[in-house]
């Protein structure tokens, strides 16, 4: 396959539909990729090393310097190791997952909670003060049901009565017939 105005480059055959492997599945990798801008990226590592100086400043202030510069030595040799040492890796993508120590970590402060719990304690909440109107009968469903209630029970009332009749009809008859 040769493009237009470009006759020096060689012809290339294409296969993607009739390949015997692919039984007519077409492959990920001929999509679109993003690239980075240089510039961009020479801009983030200049305001991440400005960020790292300025931690590195706030912890040699610190009362603790000497036991916070054996732990930081501790994890370079950790992070260090095998090949990460000899190649300098920039990704910008990759977030480093920095550890907390036990004293840093503050249990009395509130914890934010996620949209699915707080949907959910919000669903909880929701069903309860429903609920205490059901009961209270200020509802449309709770009025309905109080509604079917009382014709239910009077249709129960009329069919005790009606019971009641026919066994007095029938003690009567009763009555009639050994006399």
């Amino acid at each position: 396959m040769t493009f237009a105005g470009e006759g020096s480059w060689p012809s290339v055959n294409v296969m993607c539909d009739s390949s015997p492997n692919t039984h007519g599945k077409k492959g990920h990798k001929g999509r679109g990729k993003q690239f980075s801008n240089p510039e961009e990226i020479d801009r983030q590592m200049r305001a991440q090393r400005e960020l790292e100086e300025k931690a590195g400043a706030e912890k040699e202030s610190s009362s603790e310097s000497e036991e916070e510069s054996s732990s930081d030595e501790e994890s370079d040799s950790r992070k260090r190791s095998g090949v990460e040492g000899l190649i300098e890796i920039e990704n910008p993508n990759r977030v480093s997952q920095k550890s907390k120590k036990v004293t840093e970590v503050d249990v009395s402060a509130p914890r934010e909670l996620s949209r699915r719990e707080r949907e959910e304690i919000e669903k909880q909440k929701s069903k309860e003060r429903y609920m205490k109107l059901h009961l209270e009968g200020k509802t449309e469903q709770a009025r309905a049901d109080l509604a079917r209630l009382a014709i239910i029970k009077k249709q129960r009332e009329e069919a005790a009565k009606k019971r009641e009749e026919l066994r007095k009809e029938k003690e009567a008859e009763e009555a009639k017939a050994k006399r």
